[in-house]
């Protein structure tokens, strides 16, 4: 089997992450690993912003201000805080006749796969999180998208704390037939 192949079977995600997370020349390699996306006519629909140190906190307020009891305040503002650093997919479409917006959210969402990818080569662990913050347009907003941005998710980045149990997946038969059915 080969690297590739390796790293894709062995993927998953790891909600317990610790300092520290990739930095300076390591980050920028990992997020061209994202900028490789399948890219229907080279529109480059995507942007990344990564929030760490004293971003978490900020990002953290932010999210607290989407709840509406104390308790859910406290818990949404302790989310960021869960890694050392958290990598925004953002996708910024544009207009093109051949291009339509799915596809371009479609490479924004390969991109961060390959991110992943490129994270747990490199040593470290991911965590993709979307949920009610990521189309909240306060959160939006607050992060600065356009009009016609959207958050493909927020990737929490670290070195794994500890790994969780390997995850059962399907066999290929259970979700792969061919069509027309062969006899």
């Amino acid at each position: 089997m080969t690297d590739v192949i390796e790293a894709i079977l062995s993927r998953s995600s790891e909600p317990r992450l610790t300092a520290p997370a990739p930095s300076g020349e390591q980050l920028e390699k990992l997020l061209e690993c994202a900028f490789r996306a399948p890219d229907h006519a080279i529109l480059r629909p995507w942007r990344y912003l990564v929030i760490e140190g004293e971003g978490l906190k900020a990002l953290g307020e932010l999210f607290a201000q989407t709840g509406a009891t104390p308790e859910e305040k406290d818990k949404l503002g302790r989310m960021p805080l869960r890694a050392p650093m958290i990598i925004v997919g953002i996708t910024s479409p544009k207009s093109h006749p051949k291009v339509p917006e799915i596809e371009q959210a479609m490479s924004t969402a390969v991109g961060m796969g390959y991110l992943l990818l490129a994270l747990r080569d490199a040593g470290f662990g991911g965590m993709w999180r979307t949920g009610m913050l990521a189309y909240n347009a306060q959160v939006k907003a607050g992060l600065g998208l356009a009009e016609h941005e959207s958050i493909a998710g927020f990737v929490y980045v670290g070195t794994v704390a500890s790994e969780k149990p390997a995850v059962p997946r399907p066999a290929v038969a259970e979700l792969v037939s061919r069509w027309p059915a062969q006899s």
